[in-house]
């Protein structure tokens, strides 16, 4: 009897505690469901001249109709506060340095390197100098982004698992949220420049010119100049004293994780070839992969100053000034990549004991400014941080040394708002007109019209150079900047209707001839990606299709690999394959599992690609730990992008002098090379023939929250998808790197414009538009690029009688 009673009760105890875990499962979806965004119903909202709807389809997409633009400015921010604050949220602390406040100390790094750059300073001086128009419109966002945070039925979710609030939005906010995208697209220059000029204080000029050539055999521009070709400097009979692996370290593949995290693919087809007679425009930009992702899809459509109606399609960046970044107005599409060009002076300061706090330029002694930065952190006291200031930029000291930060960010001009006078555009002309002043990253602009015109230039400041290019790119011993103004819009170089009808630009040199020593080159691309996209696309022929050009950006095939593959066959000769099974099996793998592509299961594309990287620690392994050690994570392959032409010159060639110590002959280093990738790739007991690509480059795209609560990956994540495509060819892909997205648009033809992104609309896991579209991306099925049919409807209605009257614009 007492044993079926302790039974009994165990059990009733047992169904209790089963009870309380479900009700706090359902109280913690209950609170997770209030931060939803509202997608439906009617908003009373003070300030509108009209009523303004936002129509999603089943994707989340919306279409937002108004009467004016400052109507669906504030729209825009409410839609996006709704669905996207916490990524807001993100981007403004992260060019602010203010992410220790949500994460805590460990943060602190991340933003002491930010505050050196004082970016809500100049944030707030940018403000002051924004013409009245633009600035009213930015205040309108800026009113929608609070309104709809204060919608919500409870803060984000984010902020309840942080334990933190939901700080509201300001004008500055959206300014950083540009810087954030100039530290996103222009923060390696620092680093670059530094491992370049360790190279050359530990080479001297020859063997300098050899290991970082100024351009590829690879590079296709569009001046269709001659590429400069890596054996344009000779090869000098001594390498340079540093020159082979890293003593008594192992050899790492860890550029064979995923490398060259450059990206963006941005063509454009002249309406000489297009089957409808407008030009097509296509754009994928590459970018660290998360959720949500960084674009949010939008069409908009409110009265054209003409009479008409003007309709918007792309996408916008939440928490930025309400434009649409790239996309579409219905006579002009256009489309970014980012340009590298050579945007930083990393300028060297003298010092004396005899002046303390004080530095030399060359123009003379100064001291610094100090400004104090207070970092407030989650959990610990504030930190106090000084920012000393030149006359050129903010202090940074690395290798025991200090430098001005000659960023062309910090300059007062870096941010306007001129980039929504492209949703006027009428032509290309205007369109490359607009982007010469518009206050952005410097980008690669490719437009196209809907009579068939299709351009290039930069969009964003240029520096007008005082020296020659090549010399901004290392440390500046003399303390003299190469630029101190920028360069005139109408001094620009640019590109419109080439013969062939065709554009094309990824992140590789754009010029040979005149117009490239205007851009310099700020870590330029090896250019195998370009080249494979503009063949690609010459290739097609004439009256091309928008399904055909959204293709091209799909390509993986392995034209930038395929040579190292039959390098890794040449070295594995019967010689070397004798008792070498593993061997012989990594020959066999390179034959049979190879179709030419970076498919997800190929094995041989996999052992080709880490051939290559095994060589570059051969070879490059001391320069790599000793740059690491200068500016942690930056290598030899940070100082140039071209080091496997270099290698490969040298396998080509095999001089005597540049065999690196421990190996017998240059054979002796290929198969060397292979063993590593064999170790490597074996080590944890898996055979050869299970390495395909595939379980290599995995989907690790997830809501940066989940990094903070690992338990929450599984909610807060994608699917481990297995990717095809790689670096080096037009189809970028790498767990957290790859095509942000993929738009094809005619302007005219926008209902047959195409789209994918790898995320929803939604930052929130339990919207039906967190993962809307990620299947897509994976597979590659483009969808819409306009909304479909609406879903759901909310309605914006002016608290004025008369102006509630006024009707939205039309579909």
């Amino acid at each position: 009897m007492p044993q079926r009673r302790w039974k009994t009760w165990t059990l009733r105890g047992l169904a209790g505690l089963l009870a309380l875990v479900l009700l706090a499962l359902l109280a913690a979806w209950l609170v997770l469901r209030a931060s939803l965004a509202q997608l439906d119903g009617e908003r009373k909202v003070p300030g509108l001249q009209a009523a303004v709807t936002v129509a999603r389809d089943a994707g989340g997409v919306p279409l937002i109709s108004g009467a004016s633009r400052a109507d669906l400015a504030y729209a825009t921010g409410f839609v996006h506060a709704q669905e996207r604050f916490f990524q807001m949220d993100l981007l403004r602390r992260t060019a602010a340095g203010e992410l220790a406040e949500l994460f805590g100390p460990r943060a602190l790094p991340l933003d002491r390197s930010r505050r050196l750059h004082r970016f809500r300073a100049r944030a707030r001086l940018a403000l002051e100098r924004l013409p009245a128009a633009e600035r009213a419109l930015l205040d309108r966002y800026v009113a929608g982004v609070n309104d709809g945070l204060r919608a919500l039925q409870a803060k984000p979710f984010e902020y309840l698992l942080t334990g933190t609030e939901a700080r509201p939005w300001s004008a500055a906010d959206s300014l950083l949220v540009i810087w954030a995208m100039y530290i996103d697209l222009q923060g390696n220059q620092v680093p670059r420049e530094l491992a370049r000029g360790w190279l050359r204080a530990h080479s001297d000029l020859a063997q300098l010119a050899f290991l970082l050539p100024e351009a590829s055999r690879w590079d296709a521009t569009l001046d269709a100049g001659a590429a400069r070709a890596a054996a344009d400097a000779p090869i000098p009979p001594k390498a340079p004293a540093w020159w082979g692996a890293a003593a008594g370290k192992p050899i790492e593949l860890a550029g064979a994780a995923f490398a060259d995290s450059v990206g963006s693919n941005n063509y454009a087809v002249a309406g000489s070839r297009s089957a409808g007679g407008a030009a097509i425009v296509s754009d994928d930009m590459h970018l660290g992969l998360q959720l949500p992702n960084i674009w949010y899809r939008l069409a908009l459509r409110f009265p054209d100053p003409r009479g008409g109606q003007r309709r918007l399609a792309g996408v916008s960046l939440p928490g930025a000034p309400p434009s649409i970044i790239v996309g579409s107005n219905g006579q002009v599409a256009w489309a970014f990549t980012n340009s590298y060009a050579d945007l930083v002076d990393l300028v060297a300061l003298g010092l004396d004991p005899a002046r303390p706090g004080q530095v030399r330029t060359a123009a003379g002694w100064e001291t610094p400014a100090s400004h104090v930065e207070m970092i407030a952190a989650k959990g610990a006291p504030a930190e106090r941080f000084v920012v000393r200031e030149t006359s050129l930029g903010p202090i940074y000291t690395a290798g025991g040394r200090q430098y001005a930060v000659h960023w062309i960010a910090h300059d007062p001009a870096a941010i306007n708002l001129r980039h929504m006078e492209l949703e006027t555009a009428g032509s290309v002309d205007e369109a490359l007109a607009i982007a010469a002043v518009d206050g952005i990253p410097a980008q690669n602009f490719v437009a196209g019209d809907a009579a068939g015109n299709i351009g290039w230039t930069i969009a964003g400041l240029l520096p007008q150079r005082a020296t020659a290019p090549l010399a901004s790119s290392f440390p500046l011993e003399e303390g003299v900047p190469t630029w101190s103004a920028l360069l005139a819009p109408q001094r620009y170089p640019r590109v419109l209707n080439p013969a062939d009808g065709q554009l094309t630009t990824a992140n590789s040199r754009q010029l040979m001839g005149e117009g490239a020593a205007l851009i310099g080159d700020g870590g330029f691309d090896i250019g195998a990606r370009n080249r494979q996209l503009a063949e690609g696309l010459r290739a097609l022929g004439s009256r091309l299709d928008l399904r055909q050009v959204h293709a091209v950006a799909l390509d993986d095939r392995a034209l930038f690999i395929a040579p190292w593959r039959e390098r890794a066959l040449r070295a594995l000769d019967p010689r070397a394959l004798a008792g070498q099974p593993q061997r012989a099996e990594f020959r066999r793998l390179l034959e049979t599992s190879w179709n030419g592509r970076a498919s997800v299961d190929s094995v041989g594309y996999r052992l080709a690609r880490n051939y290559m990287w095994a060589l570059n620690e051969l070879l490059f392994g001391r320069a790599n730990q000793a740059i690491d050690a200068l500016e942690p994570k930056a290598t030899l392959a940070t100082a140039t992008t071209r080091w496997p032409e270099v290698v490969a010159r040298l396998l080509d060639t095999r001089p005597a002098g540049w065999l690196p110590p421990g190996h017998a002959d240059w054979r002796a280093l290929e198969l060397a090379a292979i063993d590593r990738v064999i170790q490597d790739l074996t080590e944890d007991g898996e055979p050869l023939a299970n390495a395909t690509w595939g379980r290599r480059n995995r989907a690790a795209i997830a809501h940066p929250i989940s990094m903070a609560v690992p338990l929450l990956k599984p909610l807060l994540g994608a699917p481990a998808d297995q990717l095809a495509g790689d670096s080096n060819m037009p189809r970028v892909a790498g767990p957290k790197f790859g095509q942000s997205e993929r738009m094809t648009v005619a302007p005219g033809r926008e209902e047959e414009g195409l789209y994918n992104m790898p995320g929803g609309q939604s930052g929130h896991p339990l919207s039906p538009y967190f993962l809307s579209g990620h299947a897509e991306w994976v597979a590659a099925k483009p969808v819409p690029l306009l909304p479909g049919a609406a879903q759901h409807t909310l309605r914006f209605l002016p608290t004025s009688p008369a102006a509630a009257r006024a009707p939205a614009a039309s579909r």
